[in-house]
């Protein structure tokens, strides 16, 4: 054999030794990126752990102390569409991020606005809904006010939950107002009614749902939206098979019309006002 002829055999020869070589770490590396992943641990597991805060009509208690809202209904069907239990881990908004990153449950289904401060932490599927800032005022408090301009001063007070996207909102449209943050809904809302702030700051439809909850106290000077932004489930960065998991079966609940119709019952008017307490 020709010394040409047996260098390319053996230069051949090694080529195909090193690409074998290479291929067993690289499908190694794959089934393991696989195993761990959040789908395979929920469905090892047989519970899907969602992240969530309550906030009216996302996620709200019942007569009997359940969890009801549009996030519950959407984090539910979820699970059961994946053939899981399901369980809701209440957090702090302002810790909900840190909380996701350190493994305390597996994905937040919250109302989050997909922003690009939170997107270096967290990866974020396709919307599953949009929401957009609106606020409710005090009768007596902003009386006379009309226009999110009459809101930026220096002698308004504005109340918002701590951590939301309503904080960006308010920073970038009423600068020039007094902001008061606070890490529970709720405290902010008994702040507004207590009379000690103008308005609260808040994803729609909530805003509505309080002046029409409180009508002697509250009301809309801004009958829409100032907003607008895509709501996106949270997970944890590098999970590639349950992020397509969960953006597919968004698709799927969208295309079936069950999300609209969910949408619908929650945001469209009050008749679950009888399922609290």
């Amino acid at each position: 054999m020709k010394p040409q002829a047996l260098f390319l055999k053996l230069f051949f020869a090694l080529m195909m030794v090193v690409f074998l070589a290479g291929v067993a770490p690289a499908q190694d590396v794959r089934r393991e990126l696989v195993e761990q992943s959040v789908i395979e641990n929920v469905l090892r597991r047989g519970v899907l752990r969602v992240g969530m805060s309550t906030f009216v009509p996302w996620a709200m208690k019942d007569k009997n102390g359940e969890l009801i809202g549009f996030e519950i209904d959407v984090a539910r069907r979820l699970a059961a569409d994946m053939g899981v239990k399901v369980e809701f881990v209440p957090t702090k908004w302002s810790g909900i991020i840190p909380a996701l990153l350190t493994g305390k449950f597996d994905v937040i289904i919250g109302g989050m606005g997909i922003r690009p401060e939170r997107n270096k932490k967290v990866n974020f599927t396709i919307p599953y809904d949009y929401s957009g800032m609106s606020l409710v005022a005090h009768k007596t408090k902003a009386a006379g006010f009309t226009t999110l301009g009459q809101f930026n001063s220096p002698d308004v007070v504005l109340v918002a939950r701590l951590g939301a996207t309503s904080v960006e909102a308010v920073q970038k449209y009423m600068p020039k107002a007094e902001l008061r943050k606070f890490d529970d809904e709720a405290q902010a809302i008994q702040e507004l009614l207590n009379g000690r702030a103008h308005a609260f700051v808040s994803s729609k439809p909530t805003p509505a749902s309080l002046a029409a909850k409180h009508p002697g106290k509250l009301f809309l000077p801004i009958k829409d939206t100032f907003t607008k932004e895509p709501i996106g489930f949270a997970l944890r960065k590098g999970d590639v098979d349950t992020l397509n998991f969960f953006n597919n079966w968004i698709r799927i609940v969208e295309a079936e019309g069950w999300l609209q119709e969910r949408r619908d019952y929650w945001f469209g008017g009050r008749d679950w006002d009888n399922l609290l307490k």
